[in-house]
């Protein structure tokens, strides 16, 4: 990787070390967010509004993201972002799995810790498909339908962003 806009080798481990950071902060939030205990219908209305808001979010952050890279240089614009889309996509998407296997036991074989559901949220991602987690039951298919569609619409146009900007930075040298 090459040094961006007169920025050394140093402040390049330092970004990266933030970004590291930032990762992993997404990860403890993940494993912080209250899901358990149930709560009133209102309380669950609000976490699936959340989810969605959330996913759209990400979804006009990548789109923006793209249009910005086919304006500009793409070595010159930061990994940053699209990365970090990509982390809060796979918390949301972890989350919600989670939360229909709590508040609708039988949706998901296999599916009973937070770890348990980020594993399939990585492994959704990646098309691996183990099949030691699936999807049972009708909202849980409905679920990873509109994780599926994000995956691949969202999380790849990320992950292309990505490609680009670090294909860009080889050839500038």
């Amino acid at each position: 990787m090459g040094v961006e806009s007169g920025q050394g080798p140093a402040r390049h481990r330092w970004d990266h070390a933030v970004l590291a950071g930032e990762v992993a902060l997404i990860g403890a939030l993940y494993y912080l967010v209250p899901l358990e205990g149930g709560g009133a219908p209102w309380q669950l209305g609000a976490r699936w509004t959340a989810l969605v808001l959330g996913a759209a979010l990400i979804g006009r952050s990548v789109v923006r993201a793209a249009v910005l890279q086919a304006r500009a240089d793409p070595a010159a614009l930061p990994l940053r972002p699209p990365i970090l889309l990509a982390a809060c996509g796979i918390a949301l998407f972890a989350l919600a799995d989670h939360g229909l296997a709590l508040f609708r036991p039988g949706e998901f074989e296999g599916l009973e810790t937070r770890t348990d559901a980020l594993y399939f949220a990585l492994t959704t991602l990646a098309t691996v498909g183990y099949g030691d987690i699936h999807a049972q039951g009708q909202w849980a298919r409905g679920l990873l339908i509109g994780q599926m569609v994000f995956n691949v619409a969202v999380v790849a146009g990320a992950v292309s962003l990505v490609t680009s900007r670090l294909q860009a930075r080889a050839r500038r040298g």
